[in-house]
């Protein structure tokens, strides 16, 4: 089993992927679309991720709440993005609150001496592999628990 993991965004969709024993997230790719409300090419390229992996089994989506807690409008259209992912995947799809990972992701890619300029060319992929790894610690905790 594994679970894929969306950093939903206006233009970019970050994909991350689970390991099979639900462990760790790695980065899979950005899809890109000219457009926010064009998502035939991102949704069928999601269902392309999900059979070349086989056994993906669920679908985690970040979640922007606002750092009060409150829904925004992004928080709005990436619910609406979960439903109609989930109606076309026949997938279960979770939203997993994901205020800070965009910091996150750009704090990793400093560290590691990325450059300002091409931070923005992984920051979605990165972002998709802190929201999926919040996830799966999630999951392992509760089973511990």
């Amino acid at each position: 089993m594994r679970i894929l993991g969306l950093d939903y965004g206006s233009r970019t969709v970050g994909v991350a992927i689970s390991d099979p024993l639900l462990v760790t997230a790695q980065g899979v790719e950005i899809i890109r679309r000219d457009k926010e409300n064009h998502l035939r090419k991102t949704l069928a390229r999601i269902e392309e991720i999900i059979h070349e992996y086989g056994d993906v089994e669920e679908i985690v989506v970040g979640y922007p709440k606002n750092m009060n807690n409150t829904i925004g409008d992004r928080a709005v259209k990436s619910e609406e993005f979960a439903q109609t992912l989930e109606r076309r995947c026949g997938l279960p799809v979770k939203l997993w609150d994901e205020r800070l990972t965009t910091v996150a992701a750009h704090r990793s890619m400093e560290e590691t001496g990325i450059k300002g300029r091409d931070r923005k060319e992984y920051v979605d992929e990165i972002a998709a592999m802190f929201i999926l790894q919040g996830y799966l610690d999630s999951r392992s905790n509760d089973r511990t628990e």
